[in-house]
């Protein structure tokens, strides 16, 4: 059986992965960071209790700027593959934290770098990398385009591509970096723009809010499936040797065709409900992200299988959902503390 581990694990990317080693075969490990709440909602449906025969993944408190309990993590699990997802991974809040996303994003990929070294364990190591390295560099981008970062969080991702890079050359370590697109999912955290339209819109079609708040309608981003995407995680860590791709839809679309389809698929015009709030607006803009994975379609044999239509109708399927749960507790008197604006 093999042994993976996860950073990010109750994240929405990390979820999802965690699904798929789990049907995979695999035993699972992942990180968690300790709270007072139960911050796990999205990987409940996986877990067993460690006393179950049938248990196969495991939790572990930790934290990404701990850099001693990340080494005897690793030593004491000894995983196979380790898929690095952890991250401060919101762009526009890294301009309000630069700092800790600095030191979360970029120094804990180098912390689980120095893990590996430091333990000596033969595993494969796969770190997230992000579409936004390549900020204002001009579309489509693949593997061969420069990056140009346009924020703090993009910079930190940028850093630790090159230290994946440089740990693969100097110690011989196998490293590799998946540089993903835009995915989402009805898992995607709710002030990401497009869980938060699809949120909304829901919301507003029940009559349980009245306006949706954005910022640039005009960006493009090239949207997929967070499913379809983290199987082309496993792939990259299924190669004899380590490398870097660019995984991607190969198609964009603008923060307005997205908003106007899932409002037009609820039969609302989203032009009565979204208003422009200068305050979603990012200090350095990134105006079009388009992914050229060629690379990964000839060498993994992956492309992605769920369409953007669909996806829209997965994420609007889920939070009508949510909406009508919602409406039944409003409707019995319960005051939801969702009015307030996010």
């Amino acid at each position: 059986m093999k042994r993976a581990f996860i950073t990010g694990i109750t994240g929405q990317d990390g979820s999802y992965l965690a699904e798929f080693l789990l049907d995979k075969g695999y035993e699972v490990h992942g990180l968690i960071r300790r709270s007072s709440s139960f911050n796990t909602d999205r990987i409940d449906h996986l877990y067993k209790d460690f006393h179950d025969p049938d248990a196969r993944m495991y939790l572990h408190y930790g934290d990404l700027s701990v850099s001693s309990h990340l080494v005897k993590l690793l030593y004491d699990i000894q995983p196979d593959e380790i898929y690095h997802l952890g991250a401060q991974s919101h762009v526009r809040v890294s301009f309000d934290i630069p700092e800790y996303t600095g030191d979360v994003t970029g120094l804990g990929a180098l912390r689980m770098l120095e893990a590996i070294r430091k333990t000596g364990i033969q595993t494969k190591f796969y770190q997230a990398s992000s579409s936004e390295m390549f900020g204002a560099s001009p579309p489509p981008q693949s593997e061969k385009t420069p990056f140009e970062p346009q924020s703090p969080y993009a910079a930190a991702k940028v850093y630790s591509y090159y230290m994946a890079k440089n740990y693969r050359k100097a110690y011989n370590i196998f490293t590799a970096n998946g540089i993903l697109f835009n995915h989402e999912s009805p898992r995607r955290g709710e002030t990401f723009v497009t869980r938060k339209i699809t949120r909304a819109a829901t919301r507003i079609k029940l009559g349980l809010q009245d306006k949706l708040y954005l910022g640039n309608l005009e960006a493009k981003r090239d949207w997929g499936f967070a499913g379809d995407f983290v199987e082309a995680m496993w792939l990259i860590l299924q190669e004899e040797e380590p490398g870097d791709f660019v995984i991607a839809t190969g198609i964009s679309h603008s923060v307005r065709e997205f908003a106007e389809k899932v409002f037009q698929k609820l039969k609302l015009d989203y032009k009565h409900y979204v208003e422009i709030d200068q305050r979603y607006f990012r200090p350095a803009e990134v105006d079009v992200l388009l992914g050229d994975s060629t690379k990964a379609q000839k060498q993994l044999g992956w492309e992605p299988k769920v369409s953007f239509d669909q996806l829209i109708n997965m994420m609007i399927e889920s939070d009508l959902e949510l909406a009508n749960k919602e409406k039944i507790l409003h409707d019995a008197g319960y005051k939801n503390p969702r009015s307030r604006i996010i």
